[in-house]
This record gives C-alpha cells, structure tokens and sequence, in this order.
C-alpha cells in the first residue's frame, strides 16, 4: 500500500514537473486604455417606438493588431440628449501595424417619448451628431 501512495504521489509530482507554470503564453497583458475617434455611425431608424431596443453601431480605425475596442463612456447629459465617447485598448503583445476599422454597438431602449440626440466623439472637439424621435 505505502508503494502505491508513493507511485501516485510520484506521478501528481511528475505531472506537475511536465505541465508548464506558465500557461498563458498567448496571453497579452492591457497597457493602456485611451479614446479611440468614431469615424461613423448607423442608425437603422431614426424613429422607434418607445420601450423597444435598437442597435446604434459604431465603426472606429485601429491602427495595429495590438488595439481593440474597450468600451463606451455613455453620458446623460439632460433626459434626451447622450454623449459616447469610444475607448480603446493596446496590448503588450508583438504588434504589427494594420489599420483596420471594427465596428460596435449600442442597444439604445428608451423609456420615455421625445427627440434624442446622440453625440459621438469624433476627434477633438468635433461630435457627430444623430437624432432619434421615440413615440
């Protein structure tokens, strides 16, 4: 009995020993977070009734394959008006330059009638601008 325990330690250990401590060779680590300018959006219906969810997409430019997008700073600024702010993220990884333009997107669902706007950060001090009329 005491040989079979010291065979199985033996083989957890070896198991241990073979699996390599780190398993997250693939994985990149976040450097930064920073705004990333939306270069366009789509609206499918500037007219939507109210309590009902529309996807309000996104598309911004990426310049390496390091980058990605990271999330939105979606801003109340009154009952109907919103701001978004894009954010993206960079990699510790090997990045290669590559523009690419991804897309993302926005579930808007209102709970209330009236005529929102939307302001999308494009780059400095310039917003594009959308409306949306909720009945």
């Amino acid at each position: 009995m005491k040989k079979f325990i010291n065979i199985g330690i033996s083989a957890v250990i070896l198991g241990f020993i073979s699996t390599s401590c780190n398993d997250d060779d693939d994985y990149q680590t976040v450097e930064s977070i920073d705004k990333v300018k939306i270069d366009s959006v789509k609206i499918i219906n500037d007219t939507m009734d109210v309590f009902t969810v529309q996807s309000i997409k996104t598309y911004s430019a990426y310049q390496s394959n390091c980058e990605g997008f990271y999330g939105y700073d979606y801003i109340h600024d009154d009952n109907v008006t919103r701001s978004v702010t894009a954010y993206k993220f960079k990699t510790d990884g090997a990045c290669q330059p590559s523009t690419k333009t991804l897309a993302s997107q926005i579930n808007f669902s209102p709970q209330q009638t009236g005529t929102y706007t939307f302001k999308f950060w494009s780059g400095g001090s310039t917003w594009i601008t959308k409306t949306i009329v909720v009945e």
